[in-house]
């Protein structure tokens, strides 16, 4: 049966963002340009203009893809209603990092050049990033009931899980001694031995 029509332009849409983010996060979304993205992609400059009007657009596909997957990814984790709190934060971990290897480029260009797209687009992507934290929080609250009345401690314990695997692309290396899975467990064991410690 042959493709839908639908199918190949998600597919052809989706090599335009991978092509973009490899040549974003090697040389800088200044240091980027079209034509550079359909060298790096194989592709046409003529397709990738049917698909994007300019080079911003591309840039904004690149990151809101990487945080709506990540946001799949939590509502998947939190949803299994038979797990308990400290088993989601575990699926959540182990899920956020196979996306920050599998997709380390778009991660990449996510940290380092949100401030390039326009105030509304960029409010829309902190907003995901803002409910990521949010799902996060309330996860270690139902783990330490205690933390509900520190907000404070509730929250910095949510960004320090996310300052312990959000900068792994820089020094993380998928075929080295420690795994993704494993990281993702130490990532967890430091951050519940944490709100343990902020309980008290």
């Amino acid at each position: 049966m042959a493709r839908t029509k639908a199918a190949e332009y998600d597919e052809r849409k989706h090599a335009i963002v991978v092509a973009a983010a490899s040549l974003f996060a090697s040389e800088g979304f200044e240091g980027a340009s079209v034509s550079g993205i359909a060298e790096r992609g194989k592709i046409t400059k003529s397709l990738i203009y049917h698909y994007y009007k300019s080079k911003e657009d591309i840039l904004y596909d690149v990151m809101i893809s990487h945080v709506r997957d990540l946001e799949n990814a939590a509502h998947e984790a939190v949803a299994e209603k038979d797990w308990l709190p400290a088993r989601k934060l575990r699926e959540l971990a182990h899920r956020f990092m196979a996306l920050y290897v599998g997709a380390a480029d778009r991660h990449k260009v996510l940290l380092n050049d949100l401030k390039r797209l326009p105030k509304a687009r960029r409010a829309e992507i902190v907003g995901v990033q803002r409910r990521l934290i949010e799902t996060v929080q309330k996860l270690l609250i139902e783990i330490e009931p205690s933390l509900k009345h520190k907000a404070g401690k509730s929250f910095a314990a949510a960004m320090l899980f996310f300052g312990a695997i959000n900068w792994t692309h820089t020094w993380f290396d998928p075929k080295g001694a420690v795994s993704a899975g494993a990281l993702a467990e130490m990532a967890v064991d430091l951050t519940l031995g944490g709100i343990a410690k902020a309980a008290e």
